[in-house]
């Protein structure tokens, strides 16, 4: 699948149909985001059934500000909605193959569990 730009007003259509989305937090005159950009493209063509899209932040940056995205570029994975992933910084193709990889490998439903307030008493350590 080839990498695909991202409007905010397709953000959470886009987020909330895709089970795996790795998103590229990136701007045109950043040296560091015009390196990452052909790994990036590479693990997207390898990589068919995720969703690779790139978010220019001079452009949304609102977008960018709802994530704080502070520096760029960023990637950011999110797995059936949630974010399990936010980092500044490019990673080697290897790097982004592995993350790739763990990101797959997520027990969801623990996940989910993790992200959810435990009420007093429902947790089974408690006991």
């Amino acid at each position: 699948m080839s990498v695909e730009s991202l409007a905010t007003a397709q953000f959470d259509a886009t987020v909330g149909s895709n089970d795996i989305v790795l998103i590229d937090f990136w701007a045109p005159w950043c040296g560091p985001c015009k390196s990452f950009a052909p790994i990036f493209e590479q693990v997207a063509a390898e990589n068919p059934d995720v969703k690779f899209i790139k978010v220019n932040t001079d452009e949304e940056s609102a977008l960018a500000g709802h994530f704080a995205i502070r520096s760029i570029p960023t990637l950011m994975i999110f797995r059936e909605q949630v974010i399990v992933f936010s980092q500044p910084g490019a990673l080697p193709k290897g790097a982004l193959e592995d993350l790739l990889r763990q990101v797959r490998e997520l027990d969801m439903v623990e996940v989910k569990r993790g992200s959810q307030p435990h009420e007093s008493g429902d947790d089974p350590s408690d006991n």
